[in-house]
């Protein structure tokens, strides 16, 4: 079943990384969606092959490769079960046409969770800029401020709940605040100290019986 996901993998375009549509080859033998190839030429202005690299002049006219979009539609039809697939209780990746695959994390920026072909194109697609990624989860628009559209990365302990850093100045300004995060760090220091407290009034509370027992056994030999 392994070598089925690579046989389709062959068959994905390298631009969107899903399958092809409307598939085109190009003069050095490489396919594209056509969409795809052509909006890159569109933006860059140089017509060339993104994987070779190799450039053309005139720009070239393109042609869809029927026999390779045959191929794409009953791959689309055909039912590979793979860890990648989303299943029920996954979160899916929010690009993924036809099939939807798993998402590894969400991004808090663009409020889109990725599988992680499509991850590797949205790192490709912002490098250098600051996007906020977690793991996967389906409660994206429960991590953002309803009233400033920011990420609740703030935790008011006033009135103890989570607010955005615009919070800060309005409905929330003068309060006792701490970053969320470091509201998390205390809230498993508190949870991890009661769960040691505990275990220690348990053992004090054996004791007496440990003594007992410790005591009756030595009589008897």
């Amino acid at each position: 079943m392994a070598g089925a996901r690579v046989f389709q993998d062959e068959f994905k375009c390298v631009v969107c990384l899903d399958l092809l549509k409307d598939p085109v080859t190009i003069q050095c033998g490489h396919s594209y969606c056509r969409i795809c190839i052509t909006d890159c030429w569109d933006q860059m202005r140089v017509y060339g092959c993104p994987q070779c690299r190799r450039t053309f002049n005139p720009r070239p006219a393109l042609a869809r490769n029927t026999i390779l979009a045959e191929v794409v539609e009953k791959l689309k039809t055909t039912k590979l079960p793979s860890d990648c697939d989303a299943g029920a209780g996954d979160v899916q990746c929010d690009v993924c046409t036809g099939r939807k695959y798993k998402a590894v994390k969400s991004c808090l920026v663009c409020l889109n969770s990725y599988c992680q072909n499509h991850l590797k194109q949205h790192e490709s697609l912002f490098k250098g800029k600051r996007h906020n990624l977690t793991d996967a989860t389906g409660r994206l628009q429960e991590m953002i401020c309803q009233k400033h559209e920011k990420i609740l990365e703030v935790f008011c302990r006033t009135d103890q709940e989570r607010i955005c850093v615009l919070c800060t100045t309005y409905e929330h300004k003068n309060h006792d605040t701490v970053s969320a995060a470091a509201q998390r760090r205390e809230k498993q220091v508190f949870k991890t100290r009661h769960l040691l407290l505990t275990l220690v009034s348990s053992v004090f509370k054996s004791a007496p019986i440990l003594t007992a027992y410790s005591i009756h056994t030595e009589h008897d030999h």
